[in-house]
């Protein structure tokens, strides 16, 4: 039944928790904490989007 949970794209631990993910290049990534997302965010920097890349035709007030 837990064929649905997901493994942190950095250190391979089961996601708990929602709401830490980026945008790459090759697509979402997943994370246990806030810990893996920066880590993986330091070291891929190169290939993660903005975070705001889906408001992008949004105007700034």
């Amino acid at each position: 039944m837990d064929d649905n949970k997901k493994s942190c794209d950095l250190c391979g631990l089961a996601v708990e928790v929602e709401g830490f993910r980026l945008k790459t290049l090759q697509g979402d990534k997943r994370f246990c904490c806030e810990g893996c997302k920066g880590i993986y965010q330091m070291l891929h920097e190169a290939q993660v989007l903005p975070e705001d890349a889906d408001d992008s035709n949004q105007t700034r007030s």
